[in-house]
């Protein structure tokens, strides 16, 4: 199957389905992340067009309860890890990618790829997952200490902003007494052998 052709009415049909689905606050971050995804897809030359459909469809599931998040999950068989059940509020991502591959079939395959893992990352991430992943965290909105130079990284070297977004966020799970998911540890350890540290 050929790959669908992003133009503005796809765009704005992802847009309004997001503004259908989330919630005021919800709906206000998501617009914050396709905005920072189409910034940094055009400061490293990627596609912006498929930036912004991957950022727009990235939270789709997110206002699902947990509890039928993981029952989803399951009926799609997409618990993959023991931690998944545990941790709900990794699936939506995965949840959304399985609904882009069945409703949007033609979509490039990098867009459902990048909403997948924009929550945990994936040893050999492309640089839309890392664009998306690191968008999430840094969009607008976000206010925490260090945001600032996450930003100045992203733009300086996708990869390396990449594994300083994923440091930040495993740093900040643990501070606040919380669990690392194991998908998220490895996708750290391939960034950081991708840049020989």
């Amino acid at each position: 199957m050929e790959a669908r052709l992003i133009n503005k009415e796809l765009i704005e049909h992802f847009r309004a389905l997001a503004a259908e689905r989330q919630a005021p606050e919800r709906l206000r971050h998501t617009l914050g992340v396709a905005r920072m995804a189409v910034a940094l897809a055009r400061r490293h030359g990627l596609d912006e067009a498929a930036a912004e459909v991957a950022a727009l469809a990235h939270d789709m599931m997110k206002g699902m309860p947990p509890a039928e998040q993981i029952a989803a999950a399951r009926a799609q068989g997409l618990l993959l890890w023991p931690e998944d059940e545990a941790m709900p509020q990794v699936l939506h991502g995965r949840l959304a990618a399985a609904w882009l591959r069945r409703e949007y079939a033609d979509l490039p395959a990098e867009i459902a790829a990048a909403v997948e893992n924009h929550t945990l990352g994936r040893p050999g991430m492309g640089a839309l997952e890392m664009l998306i992943y690191s968008a999430d965290l840094t969009e607008e909105g976000r206010n925490f200490f260090g945001l600032d130079i996450l930003r100045h990284k992203l733009y300086d070297d996708l990869v390396e902003g990449t594994r300083a977004c994923m440091q930040a966020t495993t740093e900040s799970l643990r501070a606040r007494g919380g669990c690392v998911h194991p998908l998220t540890l490895a996708a750290y350890e391939d960034l950081q052998r991708r840049l020989g540290l």
